[in-house]
């Protein structure tokens, strides 16, 4: 997850620590992302989620929260479009 967010967020953000989980900030913390036990989790924002909401049906969602499990790949592609709508929402 972190090489798929990695490669659409801006070339000069930082990865942080933010609430306790590894997040992608520039200017504005754009993502928060983290492993358990039984799923990886993306923090995108609520806003970003309502977007996808219909594309993320398969997945566990919660306001601002996805899981995806552990036991099947991520979505790689779907990541990226999700981070992507979340920095174009940051820069607005």
């Amino acid at each position: 997850m972190r090489a798929a967010i990695r490669s659409v967020v801006p070339r000069e953000s930082t990865e942080v620590i933010s609430y306790g989980i590894p997040a992608f900030k520039h200017k504005t913390v754009l993502v928060w992302y983290a492993a358990f036990a039984n799923h990886c989790s993306l923090f995108p924002t609520a806003s970003v989620i309502e977007t996808f909401k219909d594309e993320l049906e398969a997945f566990t969602i919660s306001k601002g929260t996805i899981q995806f499990p552990i036991n099947k790949p991520l979505p790689i592609a779907l990541i990226k479009k999700i981070v992507k709508l979340r920095v174009q929402n940051a820069q607005s």
